[in-house]
């Protein structure tokens, strides 16, 4: 728990707070995924399996990943340098945790009308 923001005397009760605020992003689900695909991969191999992620991004959601502990970057040295990404073992917990929803959403790829569905009086 936490004080919020908004009134320091309030306090938040909502423990995942924080891995919402990682994995709600828009690629990171799908970088996640892509990693734990092929357990090992480079920079260049992601960029080319999630067509429409640009570099600035990709970079950015990695070096995100990577200081909350999930995605593990490993340098090579070597000429030219080669740098691998591979999933922690709280990145494999995170990946069998939402697995289920990455599912889910595959089923139901368009978004639920919750909005549309109610009747005003």
């Amino acid at each position: 728990m936490k004080v919020t923001n908004k009134d320091p005397g309030t306090l938040c009760p909502c423990p995942c707070e924080g891995i919402i605020e990682i994995i709600g992003k828009k690629w990171t689900l799908c970088i996640i995924t892509t990693i734990k695909n092929d357990t090992k991969i480079r920079f260049n191999e992601i960029q080319k399996t999630l067509e429409g992620i640009s570099p600035k991004t990709l970079s950015e959601t990695l070096r995100q990943l990577e200081a909350a502990g999930i995605v593990k970057r490993e340098i090579f040295a070597e000429i030219p340098p080669r740098v691998e990404y591979s999933l922690t073992k709280a990145g494999k917990k995170l990946f069998d945790a939402i697995a289920p929803l990455m599912i889910w959403s595959a089923e139901h790829p368009r978004p639920i009308p919750i909005l549309a569905a109610r009747v005003k009086p």
